[in-house]
């Protein structure tokens, strides 16, 4: 395996393509993490839904929901709280702030799309019927519950998530093949939804998902808007997991591996 200091010279040149890789792939690649994820999402609610105990299918759900950012690292896609850590070549000054920060607009409005569209998939295509609909109570209720946070609290769980996320990248990045990779990612991936912290991306999915399920099911939410799921998530938690990926990953290794002492 590569060893930490391995790890962070290498994203050096890994940061480097990302941050120069044309608008397309960007989009593209961006669309297909989105869609991972979302799907992911889908596995875990749809696990947990008919589980009486509360722990028992949240720990199931957060079994699951790992083989989202296994297809992310795997089979090759842009997400864009893993791109967060494109911090490190910033700092290394092998990438400029604004070639950072185009990646990471083009990227995040890939993964919206694509989670959305699943999504609508999943809703309009009726899968959430399942369980004489109570996947769609669940998707509407998991939806509610999240727009419901308080700013702080929205912002400090993404901050927590991320830093899971990022560690979970950088684990997969010192393993050498397919098997080490899963399993090092699986954990800190398997923490995160354990411990209901929240992840941008995951939310691009299961926010939509809950305001189309309430739509087409009639289910009653007056808390879940498209308004408030912009404002009182997506806005702090994207924030937060900015806090935590590039700020406390991205610039802890690059002070510890790669900052040049004068």
């Amino acid at each position: 395996m590569n060893s930490p200091a391995e790890v962070a010279q290498n994203y050096i040149a890994i940061g480097k393509g990302k941050a120069n890789n044309s608008f397309w792939k960007l989009l593209v690649l961006g669309m297909m993490a989105g869609a991972f994820i979302a799907l992911a999402g889908v596995g875990a609610t749809t696990a947990a839904v008919s589980v009486e105990s509360a722990s028992v299918g949240k720990f199931l759900g957060a079994c699951i929901f790992p083989v989202g950012l296994a297809m992310v690292l795997l089979a090759g896609s842009e997400l864009f709280t893993g791109n967060n850590l494109i911090i490190i070549p910033v700092l290394t000054g092998d990438v400029s702030v604004g070639k950072m920060l185009r990646n990471w607009v083009i990227v995040y409005i890939g993964n919206l799309i694509g989670a959305i569209i699943v999504a609508f998939l999943v809703v309009y295509g009726h899968t959430a019927s399942l369980f004489s609909e109570g996947l769609a109570k669940a998707m509407v209720g998991a939806a509610a519950g999240k727009v419901g946070l308080s700013f702080g609290d929205a912002f400090i769980r993404g901050i927590c998530c991320n830093f899971l996320v990022c560690i979970a990248v950088w684990i997969s990045f010192a393993a050498k093949d397919v098997t080490g990779k899963f399993w090092g990612l699986f954990m800190p991936i398997m923490l995160f939804v354990l411990c209901g912290f929240e992840h941008c991306v995951a939310n691009m999915y299961y926010i939509p998902a809950g305001l189309f399920a309430k739509a087409v099911y009639g289910i009653e939410s007056g808390s879940l808007t498209w308004g408030a799921f912009i404002v009182k998530n997506l806005i702090p938690v994207t924030l937060g997991n900015i806090v935590g990926g590039a700020g406390l990953v991205g610039c802890t290794y690059w002070f510890v591996y790669l900052r040049k002492k004068k």
